[in-house]
């Protein structure tokens, strides 16, 4: 493993980690080898679960739920009416 055992970081440690780790995620991807990727993925999933462990009832915006989108695709889906038609 690569870094400090996430369960070892405070949580202002975590949350900078975890935002290092979202802003150098698009390069990884492209430009990162297979290994750089794989570390990637690991040491994301690590950092995630961490705070997913800490943070279990984390406030979850209605938008960002199926039903969310579900609701939002079918608002911009449906067909606009003119008046007087």
């Amino acid at each position: 493993m690569t870094g400090v055992d996430p369960d070892r970081l405070d949580d202002q440690q975590l949350m900078k980690e975890l935002e290092t780790i979202h802003r150098t995620r698009h390069d990884t991807l492209l430009y990162g080898s297979n290994d750089a990727l794989r570390a990637h993925n690991e040491r994301m999933a690590q950092l995630e679960g961490e705070y997913l462990r800490r943070n279990p009832r984390r406030p979850v915006a209605a938008g960002r739920t199926r039903e969310g989108a579900r609701e939002r695709g079918s608002g911009e889906s449906a067909t606009p009416t003119t008046p007087g038609t």
